[in-house]
């Protein structure tokens, strides 16, 4: 499993991108360069993410630099999935 597009891909559809993520590499920055991720989008793009790969990601481990860059984020899940 590619983790990077299973984060891009949950990207666009929680943030209603309408497959403008297909840009998106492991350097493209997030917070503060996406205008739709608030903190609500955070939230359910946790959900949708442990929903989607049957994992859990705890409170603690969420962060600003947890959501820096769609590396970032993707390296996060990468943790869990394995």
């Amino acid at each position: 499993m590619d983790v990077v597009q299973e984060v891009i891909r949950a990207l666009d559809e929680v943030l209603s991108l309408g497959g403008r993520s297909s840009a998106f590499t492991r350097e493209t920055r997030l917070l503060g360069a996406v205008p739709q991720l608030d903190s609500m989008a955070v939230v359910t793009l946790i959900t949708t993410l442990e929903e989607r790969l049957d994992i859990a990601i705890a409170d603690d481990e969420i962060d600003s630099d947890s959501f820096a860059s769609v590396g970032a984020l993707a390296d996060l899940v990468a943790a869990k999935v394995r």
